[in-house]
């Protein structure tokens, strides 16, 4: 994060004490240089994973940043991939990295709680981007990606599993969670990002309540804890009708 690439103490600060939407416009130009941006590791694994249920013809990457997430829709999508965001820094820096991209990427800046589009995608995805999102606004979130989601379209994202209670990264999540909660309290704009508020649980739930079969894919790249639940999953929700 601290690297020569990456962005400075004072930048995350400045970041931090922005809105969602000027703070990423702040962080874009160095965001792929930072822990934030879903590792390549992740994106491979969803990629292939997404192969084996098949080839979809229009791609979604809802909250697409940088357009990492992009690329694994230009994998597995024969016609066109669109990326959205709500930073016009983030669309910025995506425009230039797919320079050398093949024809029919697109990106659109709007808010993922109100898409711009019909039902015009075979396949949605997103990474890393679901901690912006308080759990109130989850129902109108996944209608939203429904909306959007021809009939038989699917909706599919990784989940990591929870660290242990004992462990530190249980209590450094803890921790961030705790001072972004703090921040807010006292400081307007605010910037929503809570690593913790997105249970899979409630998520599956809401899911299912929005119109939406869910099942779960261990993505085997990444193994299975002590217990033998799988380190990671995709999850595919599966428009019903």
């Amino acid at each position: 994060m601290f690297s020569p690439e990456g962005p400075s103490l004072r930048e995350l600060a400045v970041q931090a004490l922005s809105s969602v939407e000027r703070g990423y416009d702040r962080l874009a130009p160095k965001f792929d240089h930072t822990p934030f941006r879903t590792p390549d590791a992740v994106l491979s694994a969803v990629a292939s994973a997404l192969k084996a249920t098949g080839r979809y013809d229009d791609g979604l990457d809802l909250c697409c940043g940088t357009g990492a997430g992009a690329d694994v829709l230009t994998e597995v999508c024969r016609r066109s991939v669109t990326g959205v965001d709500f930073s016009a820094g983030m669309l910025d820096v995506a425009r230039r990295r797919a320079r050398a991209a093949p024809p029919g990427v697109h990106w659109v800046r709007a808010d993922a709680r109100a898409l711009p589009f019909g039902p015009a995608f075979d396949l949605v995805v997103s990474f890393g981007a679901f901690g912006h999102f308080l759990p109130r606004e989850l129902p109108g979130l996944f209608a939203q990606v429904r909306s959007v989601l021809r009939p038989g379209g699917r909706f599919a994202f990784p989940v990591v599993a929870p660290p242990r209670p004992a462990s530190p990264a249980y209590w450094t999540l803890l921790g961030f969670d705790a001072v972004m909660r703090v921040r807010n309290a006292v400081w307007r704009p605010p910037f929503v990002m809570y690593y913790r508020a997105f249970r899979p649980g409630e998520v599956r739930r809401e899911l299912e309540r929005a119109g939406f079969r869910v099942e779960s894919r261990a993505l085997p790249e990444f193994g299975r804890r002590g217990d033998g639940s799988p380190r990671a999953r995709m999850i595919i929700a599966h428009r019903t009708d």
